[in-house]
């Protein structure tokens, strides 16, 4: 949900976390499997074709996706006037409790997995490129269709809590940098985890992703990396072009 320096103590659980979500991930597997179906979309996209490209970023326990905001349709709203000037947005949705508290223990990790509970969306704005905002993290990227793109974002704005007129709904100051928290209209639960909801926004987008097999990060970056393009690896400074 967001870099180690910033959130030591969310970072020292989420090998817990992991260990039960993976045995999870095991039991949907065998009950599930069988039933997907390949996908056909528009993603990856040939490099030879025109493309608007996402990225995926692994901060371990979480995957974030950070898109070009000159890609982002005028139509479309995912941050207030403020941040209309970064030149990208990292995404991340969550548990409200989880992901909005300072000092995350483990009755609020295990309330997030095992009850329904409200969410948030986690929007950071920034300008250095993607790869040196996050010096630390996992970062694939993936070349969409424009149709795919669009699909991706309308898929993200549809996930925020709105008034009555229409606006965003913040819900308290973001994790680190330039960011803020948004309410989110969708629920969280063992088998909708953030990693869930963003294989969701790939699978819309047409990526070939099966969000069932990705409730943790780790089951999520290991299917992208099947057709997206590493630009690094874990705990790896070195920048692939």
């Amino acid at each position: 949900m967001c870099r180690s320096e910033h959130r030591p103590i969310f970072f020292m659980m989420s090998d817990m976390i992991n260990r039960i979500l993976l045995l999870c991930t095991l039991a949907v597997t065998v009950l599930c499997s069988g039933c997907a179906a390949s996908i056909k979309g528009e993603c990856p996209v040939d490099e030879r074709e025109p493309a608007l490209t996402i990225y995926l970023v692994s901060h371990g326990w979480h995957v974030g996706i950070v898109v070009n905001t000159a890609d982002i349709p005028d139509d479309v709203r995912l941050v207030h006037e403020d941040f209309s000037s970064a030149g990208y947005l990292e995404i991340g949705w969550g548990d409200r409790d989880f992901y909005q508290t300072p000092r995350p223990h483990l009755g609020i990790a295990l309330k997030a997995i095992f009850l329904p509970t409200p969410s948030v969306l986690h929007i950071v704005a920034f300008n250095d490129s993607v790869a040196a905002y996050f010096p630390h993290s996992e970062i694939i990227r993936v070349r969409l269709s424009d149709a795919g793109f669009q699909r991706l974002i309308r898929y993200i704005a549809a996930s925020y809590d709105r008034d009555p007129v229409g606006n965003l709904i913040p819900s308290g100051a973001g994790l680190y940098g330039v960011s803020q928290f948004y309410r989110s209209q969708e629920t969280y639960h063992l088998f909708r985890t953030c990693n869930v909801w963003t294989a969701r926004a790939l699978y819309t987008a047409g990526c070939p992703v099966r969000p069932f097999l990705a409730i943790t990060g780790d089951n999520l970056m290991m299917q992208v990396r099947s057709f997206g393009t590493m630009l690094r690896y874990k705990s790896s400074d070195v920048i692939l072009p």
